[in-house]
């Protein structure tokens, strides 16, 4: 009986942690996307570290019964989706090694069990803020009238050290209530947004910060991780109408405290709240940046907000972030009821606009449909407050994703870094437009500095490898390709890429495996069989064609319904890459019409490099504004 209450909950190895009550697996804290299947097959490997743990073995102890017919393949496409999420490959195993008819074994050095008790022990080591919910709770019940009360600044003794980037950890929710969890992610947002805008100073992106949210990873290792000098941390206690916030920053190499604050304020003023708290945090900041700066954001007193507009744009921001067709859809009824409560806010019409551009760009909506939607709440959102970056992003992207205005898409992005330099969408998609004007050079400088303030994003480094891959830099495009984990079963697009760069490379058994993986991730395990029949009856040459043939079948079918359907110009791409040029003009000249966002790569994209001579394609570039 001991010995179960003692079994480890969580194995540590390399980078990587393996909750098993949660069922995560977690890289540098940050939670990594596996399947159930690949999880248990991880945990068996773990538990005989070094050891072989043969195919049988893993049939008895995890495939259920029944599907016995299926298993060498289905363990087949387990451990590639293992592989892809630890980073390993078959060639050169680092964790998983192969051996031949038999099985496989964990090679990746010691493992490291942690019982719960232990587990508990560790978790008591991490300090937070010195806030109590409960005796917040009642402070907050008292209604105190003070504004700003219980400010406990720490002196900060000897020589600090230079202080040059900066990461704000998600504020911690001391509600008790999980429906309140967009309140302190909102927060969080507010203030990587106003540092964001101090010169001088590198500010991570909320998205890399918000991975470390539940995790305990120390402050030191979180900074070595995101590559900062000093961390904010904090907590929000919401009550009513009131809110009550503690922050204090935190010199990441040594964890010693420079300075905390605790604020409290009505919800109507929760603007001036964050800008009092940023404004602050620069202060301290500012004294010990190296590098000449000009000062902390010079703001206008922030004006009262309404509570519930202010609630809504939380909430919408929160289903934005998802990027999916639903979570739009949900993101654009909390910004819409945003508008109606609070007609003047500014960011509540900049997240409407974005939500707008992306139901056209991902095809969920008719391209003028989004259009006309999306451009009259970018351009309100920027008369309301033309300071406001995020607005001017959100005005680029209908530029460039839905009019193909190229100088205005540009002026906006300009604009908007130009407000705030460490806004690292502004950078990204200045990269998607450096990058499709055939502009390497200057994009890759703009999507490194992207995913330097988002390090941990991988979006943004699947952005950065796919422009390595635009630009033909193949070798620096595969090693980052390989680094991105499979999100979800729908990577398949991710593999297609490096089967591409396998092919060019002359690598083509290596590429027929990164499209079989694809395959089986999308779920399409009988047409992996018959590409791989085909490959070694006839070659790689007729299996990629079979490939395509079989993939036109299906989603030109799907092209005849209404929105979401696929999109025109990946059906040119395949008959393209068929050497079927009729046909890929006739489907090129349909996404035109339609307007679709993806054709701002047509320029560079090289699954259309046969057509490229043809003067109907150069006619193509003329009518979206690339034909010089």
């Amino acid at each position: 009986m001991e010995a179960r209450q003692q079994s480890p909950c969580v194995i540590r190895f390399g980078d990587f942690e393996v909750d098993q009550r949660a069922g995560e697996l977690r890289r540098h804290g940050t939670k990594v996307k596996l399947q159930q299947q690949p999880f248990r097959v991880l945990v068996r490997l773990l538990e005989h570290p070094g050891e072989v743990v043969t195919r049988e073995e893993l049939r008895q102890a995890i495939w259920r019964p029944g599907t016995f017919a299926e298993f060498d393949e289905g363990l087949d496409a387990t451990i590639y989706k293992l592989r892809s999420a630890l980073g390993d490959s078959a060639e050169h195993p680092r964790f998983v090694e192969t051996l031949p008819r038999r099985g496989y074994r964990f090679i990746g050095g010691a493992v490291e069990m942690v019982t719960p008790k232990a587990r508990a022990q560790q978790r008591g080591v991490r300090r937070w803020p010195i806030v109590i919910a409960t005796g917040l709770t009642g402070l907050i019940a008292l209604g105190l009238a003070a504004k700003f009360v219980l400010r406990d600044r720490l002196s900060s003794r000897g020589v600090a050290e230079r202080i040059q980037s900066i990461a704000v950890l998600p504020l911690r929710d001391l509600s008790g209530d999980s429906a309140q969890a967009y309140f302190a992610a909102g927060m969080t947002e507010a203030l990587v947004t106003r540092l964001g805008k101090t010169s001088g100073l590198r500010v991570i992106s909320l998205t890399s910060a918000m991975s470390y949210q539940g995790t305990h990873v120390t402050l030191p290792t979180i900074a070595r991780q995101l590559n900062v000098d000093a961390v904010v941390e904090g907590a929000v206690l919401r009550g009513g109408n009131r809110v009550r916030v503690t922050a204090q920053l935190v010199e990441a190499s040594s964890d010693r405290h420079v300075w905390a604050e605790t604020y409290e304020s009505s919800l109507q003023d929760v603007l001036e709240l964050q800008d009092e708290i940023a404004r602050a945090i620069t202060t301290e900041v500012l004294a010990r940046i190296s590098a000449p700066a000009r000062g902390p954001v010079s703001s206008n007193r922030a004006r009262p907000v309404n509570p519930d507009a202010y609630d809504l744009y939380l909430k919408g921001r929160y289903e934005w972030n998802d990027w999916t067709e639903q979570g739009l859809k949900r993101s654009i009824e909390y910004f819409e009821q945003a508008v109606q409560k609070d007609p003047s806010y500014a960011p509540a019409w900049a997240g409407l606009s974005d939500a707008y551009s992306l139901m056209g760009f991902f095809g969920y909506w008719p391209s003028e449909v989004a259009l006309s939607k999306a451009k009259p709440a970018a351009l309100r959102a920027i008369q309301l407050d033309e300071t406001l970056s995020e607005a001017h992003v959100s005005l680029s992207g209908v530029y460039l994703h839905l009019q193909w205005s190229w100088s205005a898409a540009e002026k906006e992005l300009r604009r908007a870094i130009a407000l705030d330099p460490n806004n690292a969408m502004a950078h990204q998609w200045y990269g998607y437009y450096l990058s499709a004007t055939g502009q390497v050079d200057s994009a890759l400088v703009e999507m490194r500095r992207a995913l330097e303030l988002d390090p941990l994003s991988p979006n943004k480094q699947s952005s950065l490898a796919g422009t390595f891959y635009r630009g033909g830099r193949y070798d620096e495009a595969l090693e980052l390709f390989r680094q991105v984990p499979d999100a979800d079963v729908n990577s398949e697009s991710r593999h297609r890429r490096i089967a591409a760069i396998y092919e060019r490379k002359g690598m083509l058994n290596e590429a027929l495996g990164e499209w079989r993986t694809g395959l089986r991730l999308a779920g399409k395990h009988q047409l992996a069989a018959s590409v791989e029949r085909t490959y070694l009856a006839s070659g790689y040459v007729e299996a990629k064609r079979a490939l395509l043939w079989a993939d036109l079948r299906e989603i030109e079918r799907q092209a005849s319904h209404a929105y979401p359907r696929p999109l025109a110009i990946d059906i040119a791409a395949d008959y393209a890459l068929l050497g079927e040029r009729g046909k890929a003009f006739e489907w090129l000249d349909r996404a035109v019409r339609e307007r679709e966002g993806y054709l701002i790569w047509l320029k560079v994209d090289d699954r259309f490099e046969a057509l490229r001579s043809d003067p109907r394609f150069r006619v193509l570039l003329r009518r979206i504004g690339l034909g010089s």
